[in-house]
């Protein structure tokens, strides 16, 4: 790929452009510049977010069509859906993320926290909604992401650098939704938020290359990690909140984000040394 050879500029741009200006109206309508009202808004808030994260799947499909012509984007998304990735990846994604974000929601009740109530009807709606998630809730995010410029950012920047680069990106590219009231956003902290997609990059990287280099592993464990998020809520809705869960929660998605990426290097060390 001719993308390989430089910054791939011409997919942050595609990618932002079409996320910012998706989510633009929501952001006017917040502030009062279109007038619309709160119930209204937050109607739409759900199905126009969904569109706007098809940013970074946007941005790779345009560069792909526009570096290698016809048929690129065909052959890229045939080798983008294996999932020949074997059963420790899934124990990996489902296991880890799974107990992390547990953790972090049961942590505070041995300190007299409330507990916070599960967000779904019940368990039982789990693989459905697991589902939506991973095509729909985040996991398609990775079709641009992890699939298509980590790679990129990885031959020129290291595995290290790349993830970092991509993790900042990747915080900046949600700063619209900190302007629409009623997302998940406007209740954290943007530096706490840096520090969740800093340990998301480097963990979702990881999986990545131990299922082989096949980056649908990466949609498969964004999407697991978005849809443990209402089972163990980590979020008190409340503005102004202190936020104990969320904070332990990034604090521990970082942590392990570069345990995994140091047990990658260590790993690769190895196997240099044998060959």
């Amino acid at each position: 790929m001719k993308e390989n050879e430089k910054f791939p500029l011409r997919f942050f741009v595609v990618t932002f452009l079409w996320s910012w200006l998706i989510w633009l109206p929501l952001v006017l309508a917040g502030f009062g510049v279109i007038p619309i009202s709160r119930e209204s808004l937050k109607s739409i808030t759900t199905p126009v977010t969904v569109l706007a994260a098809f940013g970074p799947a946007v941005g790779a499909f345009y560069s792909l069509r526009s570096l290698n012509g016809r048929g690129s984007i065909r052959v890229y998304l045939k080798s983008f859906f294996s999932l020949k990735f074997g059963w420790k990846v899934w124990i990996a994604i489902f296991v880890i993320l799974g107990i992390s974000t547990a953790i972090s929601w049961f942590i505070p009740e041995l300190f007299g926290a409330n507990r916070l109530g599960m967000l779904l009807p019940n368990i039982y709606l789990f693989p459905i909604y697991w589902l939506i998630m991973v095509f729909f809730g985040g996991g398609q995010e990775e079709i641009g992401w992890r699939g298509y410029v980590l790679p990129i950012l990885e031959k020129r920047f290291g595995c290290w650098f790349g993830s970092i680069i991509l993790a900042v990106v990747w915080a900046c590219w949600h700063l619209p939704l900190w302007f629409i009231p009623g997302t998940s956003q406007t209740y954290v902290n943007f530096t706490g938020f840096i520090m969740l997609t800093l340990g998301y990059s480097f963990f979702y990287s990881w999986i990545m290359k131990a299922s082989g280099n096949r980056p649908f592993a990466a949609l498969i464990a964004h999407g697991t990690a978005n849809a443990f998020i209402p089972v163990f809520p980590v979020l008190v809705m409340v503005l102004g909140a202190a936020q104990v869960r969320f904070w332990i929660w990034v604090t521990l998605t970082l942590l392990i984000g570069i345990f995994v990426m140091i047990l990658s290097g260590v790993k690769f060390r190895k196997q240099e040394r044998l060959s």
